[in-house]
């Protein structure tokens, strides 16, 4: 990559091991000229809020609970709700300076509609996620559960991460790098997870790079 500074902001839900990676290796030359200048959270309590506050990176907690509580609780309400609260995340990313050159999904879990992608988009702004799953198979939540069950009855012999690019459509949109994991006779849930995630901290790293190379050509 050129000597161009890049900018990231990561949004996260949890632990924040993810992005700690990600904190890692825009300090040393995995990530050359790239930083994280922002990090969100739905969650108050993650923990990933005070890997943040550590390297000195500014954090915003941006919450639904907030905006379902204006409306009723029902289908239409919570669809409303969740229309302004994605509408007001993608002005609150994109009112920050620097403006990210991709915001990158370490452990979101939040389902982003158009009405957060659609202004994004328009912006030039690419929105990459990590799955812990390969392309098309386990799309949304509980993706290494329901591996590790499908592998206990002989359905699969091997699951798998991807980094792949955001689109409405959950976990469909075109993989940017995959990574095959093999499931173990007798292995426990516990121990996939923690073979899952070390996996993780690698290829998270490896999409970012990847999606920074293509937005340099």
């Amino acid at each position: 990559m050129s000597s161009s500074q890049y900018n990231l902001v990561v949004l996260i839900s949890g632990n924040g091991s993810n992005l700690q990676a990600l904190i890692d290796a825009c300090a040393s030359s995995t990530l050359p000229n790239t930083r994280i200048t922002h990090v969100i959270s739905n969650r108050k309590a993650a923990y990933g809020l005070e890997r943040a506050s550590k390297a000195s990176i500014p954090t915003t907690y941006h919450n639904l609970v907030t905006y379902k509580k204006r409306y009723p609780q029902d289908e239409q309400g919570t669809a409303k709700a969740r229309t302004e609260y994605d509408a007001d995340l993608a002005r609150i990313i994109l009112d920050l300076v620097p403006r990210p050159d991709i915001i990158v999904c370490a452990g979101w879990m939040h389902i982003l509609t158009p009405e957060f992608l659609n202004p994004i988009a328009n912006e030039g702004v690419k929105v990459i996620n990590l799955h812990p799953a390969l392309p098309g198979e386990f799309a949304g939540a509980g993706a290494i559960e329901r591996a590790w069950k499908a592998g206990k009855k002989g359905e699969i012999q091997r699951t798998g991460v991807m980094i792949h690019e955001v689109i409405a459509e959950v976990d469909a949109g075109d993989a940017i790098v995959t990574q095959e994991v093999p499931l173990r006779e007798g292995e426990s849930l516990d121990d996939l997870e923690e073979r899952i995630h070390q996996v993780e901290h690698g290829l998270i790293i490896e999409g970012t790079k990847r999606t920074l190379e293509k937005i340099k050509k």
